[in-house]
Parts: C-alpha cells; structure tokens; sequence
C-alpha cells in the first residue's frame, strides 16, 4: 500500500476521522492498530520481524533498568563502601548492562544483516568459487523500512543504556514508538525523547494544524507525482541505453536524477511529516534546504539530517572515543607526529561511518562505493581548508553572491557526480560513463531535439520547469521568511484557494501509470 496509491488515500481518510471521532484516550491505541493493519497489508510476514524487533528490546530495556535500580539501592544500603569499591562495583554491573545492549543489537542488527545482506554475501562469495561449489541464493523476506526501524529502536535501546531517559514500560506505547505507520517507509529516524512527547498525548481537533498538516501532505504529492514520477521515465531510459546515451545525455541523466530523487525523498518526508501533523504529533525534520549547501559537508548536514545525526551519535563519537581508538591516537602522535596522530581517529571513525551509510543504502558494491566517494570527498575538502583560507584572504569572494552561487553550483555538481553511483548501480559502468562526458562531446543532443525521445514531450518538459521553478521559489521564500503556512493562514481565501489549486494541479498534471497508480518512493527500498 504506497503512499500514492488510492488504497492508502482511503486508508489515510478513515484513520483521520476515526482519530478525532473515538475518544481521544484511545488516540495512540488506534495509531497502534492502524500501523500493524498497515504493516499486515503490505505482508503478514513482516509483522514477525517488528514484532520481535519490539518484544527483544523492551524486555533488555526493562533488564538495563533493573540493573540501574539494583545498583543504586546497593549503593544506598553500603554506604561503608569506600570510593574504590564503590566504582569496582559501578564497573561490574555496567558490564553487565553492556552484555544485555549488546545481545539486544546483535540480534536486531542481525535480523537486518541477515535479511537484506545474506544474497550479497553469498554473490561475492560465487565470485571467487567455480563450478559445482557455487553456493544457492537464498529466497529471503526482506521487510518494509526494516532499516529504518531497526536504526530508531536501536538508537531508543542505547538511549536507555546511557541514561538518558527512562525505558517505556508500556510494551505496546513502544510497539508504537517501533511501527508509527507514516514513518515506516523512509523515516524520519526518530528519537524516542523527541517523539514520545506527542505521540502518546491526546490531540483535539485542530482546524489550523489540520489544515497546516494536509497543506503539507499535498506539497509532498506535488513533489512527487507531478516533478519526481514525471522525471523517473527519462532517467530509467538514459540509463538502461548504456551504449546510446553518452557524453551529454549521461550529464542530462546526472540533473535530471538530482532532481527526481530530491523532490521524491523530499516529497514523501513532507507527506510523512504532514500526516503526522494532521494527527498532532511532531516528527524531526529530515532536509534543510540542502541544494543550497556551499561544500559536501554542509549538504549532508541538510540531507536525510536524522539519518546523519543518527550516525554521529551511534557510530562515530563512540568509535572515535573508545578505548582501543584512543590508544591508536596516542600510539599514532608518539611514533608518526601530531599531524597524523591527531586525525587518526577522526578518519577512522569517519571511514566507518561512510561504509556503513553506503552499506544501509543497500547491498551492493555501487552503494558501498557510493559511501565511501562521500568520505574521500570530505576528507580532501577538510585537508585543503587551508588552501581554501589562503584564497579568501588574498581574494575578497567570500559572502559575496557570485561566489557562493558557484560554490552551491559545485556542491551540486558533485553530489550529482557521486550520486550516478546510485544511478547505473555498477560501479566500472559508472566511472566509464562518468569518462564519456568528458571524451564523448556532444552538446548539441540538449537543444536539437534528442531529449523528446527519451520518454518526455515538450509538454512534459514545460510542466517540469513550471513545477521546479515554483520548488526553487518556494524554498527561496522560505530563506527569507521561514514557514509559509502559517503566514498563508491569515488569509483564508488565498490559504484555502491554494490547497484547492495544489490538489487539481496534482491530480491534472501527475504522472500516473496503468491503474491511476504512482511510483514507489526511492527509499521505500531500505
């Protein structure tokens, strides 16, 4: 049941009037039989995977709780105990609480790993065998957003681990927090401390929120069935034509995949986070303008942010401040000298960070590569910083608006460039067709009229360039003036007029295919 798909407007329409019509006690209690009955319809199956997923880390969070309260009530009650032994005994039931996390991520970790990596092992594995000792794919159940899942409940556990807010004692409040329907998709990732806050409270009926969420819902349809379905014809046949489509078009493919999968991810973030707030619950923020950033750094700072955060604090700070690393520093700064020494474990950490968002994207080398062309980009970028203070001493660019246009210009450029990994999904076919922009020159394909054989017309064209230049107007507006809901709602014609105008251009100019149906998400996927 796609986010596009007419079963789930309709799905969507009863939870909306259910939610407001049954009493509010019962709000997050509906939320919950409404996320499993939309989990049971794309698979019965799937529903064992977030069921164990769930019922694994509730039981270990009310275990690390446990110890918690053990170890403060026999501190309290020994109070003869002396600094040391105090702190002995601290470590002993903290290695404790790390067995019971770390049996909690194995498993879940290895429920992941097992179902959506297992072929890619056993692939590369047949690479390097022969003949009859070629081992059998495995005909494995990979479960909708269990990547997303997965990430969001371990992060919950590792909170708990910390300390940094009380395990939920309520298993099917967790259940909840887990399988929250609009989310289940492509995320956001969400912190339990930030979305416990409104997932579990009772919300009246609103009409401004309503209005607001459901505004928000059709922008995110605009994005998608009107711009990013409309551009996923072009792109599936510029790259599928390997031996036609060179030089200018693998350009052409380049802008036109940027576009699609921004206003594709995005859109489906803006209808996530729209039915979320129809229902008065706050979700996080996933993208902030990101094809404004100035270098890759900020661009991932922007892009998919509750995926990035989630790696900084799961991976790379505990990476870069765990014991063996730290040793690794100090080692590396007596016998190789501050410079290096100090960025040992910064580019160790980060290495490991990017392999696994390469390896989350999905199992596959080109996705690995993809991860790992990120990290050497950033780490160049952090090398050449002063290189980069030199020029903007000597030349006075910096601020200026030329100069930061050429620097958003380039950004984008080369996260398009790294992004063809995506695209081809071999990596020798994407360094070779990357090559032939530069030795297959071929301008002339962009105006002689090639481009309306690669699955768009000339009305297709015209309405993407209406459509991109009202996204690109939209979040240059938002720079200035912040929300624009919530200044629209002032004027009530012109708020409503507009909503009414969004939801005809949606359905007159979306791009459907057999069955009034859309494409599936990029990220559904993962």
């Amino acid at each position: 049941m796609l986010f596009t798909s007419f079963e789930f407007i309709v799905f969507l329409l009863l939870v909306f009037v259910l939610y407001y019509a049954l009493p509010k006690k019962s709000q997050w209690v509906q939320l919950l039989v409404f996320s499993y009955v939309f989990y049971f319809i794309a698979d019965p199956r799937y529903l064992i995977f977030i069921v164990v997923t769930t019922v694994s880390t509730y039981l270990v969070s009310l275990k690390l709780k446990k110890i918690n309260d053990i170890t403060d009530g026999y501190i309290k009650e020994h109070k003869e105990l002396t600094r040391d032994e105090k702190k002995a005994y601290k470590a002993q039931m903290k290695a404790k609480k790390w067995r019971w996390l770390l049996l909690c991520l194995i498993l879940n970790i290895g429920i992941l790993s097992v179902t959506k990596y297992t072929n890619f092992v056993i692939n590369n594995i047949n690479n390097l065998l022969s003949g009859s000792s070629q081992l059998k794919a495995v005909d494995m159940i990979i479960p909708m957003g269990i990547s997303f899942y997965t990430f969001q409940t371990m992060g919950y556990i590792i909170d708990v681990y910390r300390g940094k807010h009380e395990p939920q004692k309520n298993p099917f409040k967790l259940a909840l927090f887990v399988s929250f329907f609009p989310q289940l998709v492509q995320g956001p990732i969400s912190r339990y401390g930030d979305l416990s806050k409104t997932l579990f409270s009772e919300h009246k009926f609103d009409c401004k929120v309503i209005s607001s969420g459901i505004m928000r819902i059709l922008w995110g349809y605009f994005k998608k069935v009107v711009i990013a379905d409309r551009l996923i014809s072009a792109v599936t046949t510029l790259v599928s034509e390997t031996e036609t489509y060179v030089g200018a078009y693998v350009f052409v493919a380049m802008m036109f995949y940027a576009f699609e999968l921004y206003c594709d991810f995005t859109g489906g973030i803006d209808i996530t986070i729209g039915i979320a707030e129809v229902l008065g619950i706050t979700l996080a923020e996933n993208f902030n303008l990101p094809y404004f950033s100035k270098n890759i750094k900020e661009y991932w700072n922007r892009w998919h942010i509750t995926m990035g955060s989630w790696f900084t604090d799961y991976i790379f700070y505990p990476i870069s401040v765990c014991g063996p690393m730290l040793k690794l520093s100090k080692w590396s700064r007596s016998h190789l000298g501050d410079f290096i020494g100090k960025r040992v474990p910064v580019y160790l950490s980060s290495f490991v960070v990017w392999l696994t968002t390469g390896i989350w994207h999905g199992a596959a080398w080109n996705f690995i590569v993809w991860g790992l062309m990120n990290f050497v980009v950033i780490m160049i970028s952090q090398e050449l910083e002063p290189l980069y203070a030199k020029f903007h001493s000597k030349f006075n660019v910096k601020g200026k608006m030329p100069y930061e246009i050429f620097q958003i210009i380039r950004t984008i450029l080369l996260m398009s460039c790294i992004r063809m990994f995506d695209c081809y999904r071999d990596v020798p076919l994407t360094f070779k067709m990357i090559g032939t922009m530069f030795t297959e020159i071929n301008p002339e394909v962009i105006v002689n009229g090639a481009l309306l054989n690669i699955g768009l017309t000339m009305w297709d064209y015209l309405v993407l360039l209406v459509g991109l230049i009202v996204v690109l107007g939209v979040s240059i507006v938002k720079v200035k003036v912040g929300t624009i809901r919530d200044k629209l709602y002032e004027k009530p014609f012109a708020y409503y007029g507009l909503m009414g105008l969004m939801l005809v251009t949606i359905i007159v100019f979306g791009a459907y295919g057999v069955g009034y149906d859309s494409s599936q998400f990029i990220y559904n996927q993962f």
